[in-house]
């Protein structure tokens, strides 16, 4: 039975009487086309079941790479989400899982879990990590009111370098102002893929009313993991003649930074 979102106690996904099934609502739609998500809420959500399976590892350990694999477009409404462990191991594992919307499979993922502890390094092997900049006072004023409902509207932006709305690269602090999954607190690694696919965007060099740079993918490599509410998004784009591109993104907490990701692009006139 197909849920309808509640306006007054808005999130990207509403859980149904299914573990493993969620609504999507209007708040995950991105700007490519519509009732078709933003890939960073369901990536996100991917990485919320990753978080929640039991882990072969001994001990405690943390996610430090996640591939998502974008098969086709993904719908609004009814989506299914699973996950498994693959390679499980004592300090190493291998979780695959995927995305199933109206029948298909429309996104995939594989991630590595490594297990932490504490050791000694030598002195100052951290001081090549740069540190983020300030957070600016002031959100973005500047968001056109029709994104307002979908999800750049379901994110709070607050630009250092650049802008979505001019080309070039861009520096924003971000941080979701709806939750992941109505009801629940989502985690800062939660947060950080939400915002993570927004790389593209954020750094495109091409008009986006005359161009497309689709990513086919998203990597995010984490040596640490996130804390807290904001994360940075530092990003850059390169493109070719030959109609492929790199959208690279640095990827910041208000400690430092934590990793990077990456998107390989489709280019083309619309």
């Amino acid at each position: 039975m197909t849920i309808v979102p509640d306006d007054a106690d808005p999130a990207f996904y509403l859980p149904t009487a299914d573990p493993n099934v969620f609504f999507a609502t209007r708040r995950t739609e991105g700007l490519w086309a519509a009732q078709t998500q933003h890939a960073g809420p369901p990536s996100a959500l991917l990485t919320r079941e990753i978080e929640r399976l039991p882990s072969s590892i001994d001990g405690p350990s943390q996610i430090t790479r996640i591939a998502v694999e974008i098969l086709g477009p993904v719908p609004t409404g009814e989506i299914a989400v699973s996950a498994a462990v693959t390679r499980p191991g004592r300090t190493v594992e291998l979780i695959e899982g995927d995305v199933v919307a109206g029948g298909r499979a429309a996104m995939r993922v594989r991630a590595w879990r490594i297990r932490t502890t504490h050791i000694r390094l030598p002195e100052g092997l951290e001081g090549h990590l740069s540190s983020p900049p300030p957070v600016p006072p002031t959100a973005d004023s500047r968001l056109d009111e029709s994104w307002a409902g979908v999800y750049l509207g379901a994110i709070e932006w607050r630009y250092v370098l650049g802008h979505m709305q001019e080309p070039g690269p861009a520096t924003v602090w971000t941080r979701p102002r709806i939750p992941l999954v109505a009801g629940e607190e989502p985690s800062a690694t939660q947060r950080l893929v939400v915002v993570a696919d927004s790389g593209n965007g954020l750094s495109g060099v091409l008009s986006f009313d005359e161009w497309w740079y689709i990513n086919t993918d998203l990597t995010i490599h984490l040596h640490r993991v996130p804390v807290g509410d904001w994360i940075c998004v530092a990003a850059q784009s390169t493109l070719d003649r030959s109609g492929v591109g790199l959208a690279e993104t640095e990827l910041y907490d208000l400690d430092g930074r934590v990793g990077r990701g990456a998107q390989s692009l489709m280019v083309g006139p619309r």
